[in-house]
């Protein structure tokens, strides 16, 4: 079986230039790039809401934010989601990832469990640590985040975690931690109407669970909710989740210790810029530490198929740069703009995997990517050809790919065309060879997929 999804990583729309020193850069003022973001939150709606019609099983977006380089545009995938989820009824909706440091756990529990429920139960929670210090620096301190202490941001990144698990899954919960104290432990809550509710006979929780009653407060003054000493010892959070225990989780992955975190905790994985070399090791150390702490997971299935298990939708999925070349282009003017996107991208995030991804002192070229076939590119046979040999050489049961279609420089239209011709001439022949997949029936969408929603871009 194989799932096929679309990865949207925000890339801006601006040309492509070299500067002085052959750095691939966005050619644009900041007005412009700022005109160019609002177009990309505009596109991925579009293109969500696309591939949905065209039978892609999933849409993943990032979370980066304050970026004038113009490589990642994605500040809110929960809300894109929710504008997709409101046109869609089938595509699950994944996030790739919600950079949990960055926020208070308690209000991104609450706006997961939204999007859950408004689409009625096709959230696909991806869960992070992030690894930039402009984004983790300014968001993650007030939450006990450094991306600049290692240590520290996996203890903020857990506590999270576990504070997001409780708050799906408990009907009212406290948590006491090294950043969190919820709720704060001198919280007065005397209030008639919470006594009166949990005084009832058969709740799950008594009410002495939930308040630490106590007589008045000669001290304060105020509201009688105030002027006490009684204090609140648990609350609970709104809504839950629709699907149960709590949606789907994935992490994006890099380091032995992360892929092994995620394993023993039931969380899928993603894998983005490796080699078929590396992404074999890399699915060899999550199978095997899943296999070793008696496959976890939040629904109690067993045993997973290797690498991917399509029909419990479990395990380690693959998302890498896909370009396919339309009928009637020219390939070596086409390659060019290419040429320049993938440099482009690789200028902006090579540096932060140094030493990981990247070897040490070297700048990505879009030679690189293609030979090594972190990026793929040509024409429909090539493409299928490259993913199912990625598929055998990682050994691979099921597959999950997903397409990262969008890249610097190209217009929001040209990759609606690309991510429906690839719906068109490579999902069925990857279907076809994979042992099948869901069928949709995509007779209504238009040949040139344009208008597939009311919104407005010059994309």
């Amino acid at each position: 079986m194989i799932e096929l999804g679309c990865f949207h990583n925000g890339s801006s729309d601006l040309p492509v230039i070299y500067n002085s020193e052959g750095v691939a850069i966005s050619d644009g003022n900041l007005a412009e790039m700022h005109a160019s973001a609002q177009r990309t939150i505009l596109n991925q709606i579009r293109q969500g809401i696309l591939a949905d019609k065209l039978g892609y099983e999933y849409w993943f977006q990032t979370e980066h934010h304050f970026q004038p380089e113009g490589a990642e545009c994605s500040p809110n995938p929960l809300m894109s989601a929710m504008a997709i989820a409101s046109q869609t009824q089938r595509i699950r909706l994944g996030q790739a990832a919600n950079i949990i440091t960055w926020h208070h756990p308690l209000r991104l529990a609450e706006q997961i469990a939204m999007l859950d429920v408004v689409s009625g139960g096709r959230v696909e929670c991806g869960i992070g640590r992030g690894y930039q210090p402009r984004e983790n620096e300014t968001f993650g301190r007030t939450y006990g985040s450094t991306i600049q202490d290692q240590e520290r941001n996996r203890s903020a990144f857990e506590e999270a975690f576990e504070i997001l698990i409780k708050a799906w899954t408990e009907p009212s919960f406290s948590h006491r931690g090294e950043n969190f104290s919820l709720p704060p432990r001198y919280t007065k809550w005397n209030h008639p109407h919470t006594k009166a509710y949990f005084s009832q006979p058969g709740l799950e929780r008594s009410l002495e669970d939930i308040l630490d009653l106590g007589g008045p407060d000669l001290y304060s003054g105020g509201n009688p909710v105030v002027a006490t000493t009684t204090k609140l010892k648990e609350i609970s959070v709104y809504p839950q989740p629709l699907q149960k225990p709590h949606p789907q989780l994935w992490q994006p992955l890099t380091s032995p210790r992360s892929i092994t975190w995620a394993a023993e905790h039931g969380v899928n994985g993603y894998f983005v810029g490796e080699a078929n070399e590396q992404l074999a090791k890399n699915v060899e150390i999550y199978f095997t530490a899943a296999e070793k702490a008696g496959w976890p997971d939040r629904l109690d299935r067993g045993a997973l198929r290797y690498g991917w298990d399509a029909e419990k939708r479990r395990g380690v999925g693959i998302a890498r740069f896909v370009h396919l070349y339309l009928p009637g282009q020219d390939r070596k003017r086409e390659y060019d703009r290419l040429k320049r996107s993938f440099e482009h991208q690789f200028a902006y995030v090579g540096p932060f995997f140094e030493g990981t991804l990247v070897p040490v002192g070297e700048r990505v070229t879009a030679e690189m990517l293609t030979e090594s076939e972190v990026a793929l590119v040509g024409g429909p046979d090539e493409i299928i050809e490259m993913i199912m040999r990625t598929k055998e050489f990682c050994g691979y049961e099921d597959l999950m790919f997903a397409g990262l279609f969008e890249k610097a420089g190209f217009a929001g239209r040209e990759i609606e065309d690309m991510i429906q011709y690839f719906a068109e001439e490579c999902a069925p022949a990857l279907r076809s060879a994979c042992g099948g997949g869901p069928e949709t029936d995509t007779s209504d969408v238009p040949e040139i997929a344009r208008e597939v929603t009311p919104l407005t871009s010059d994309g």
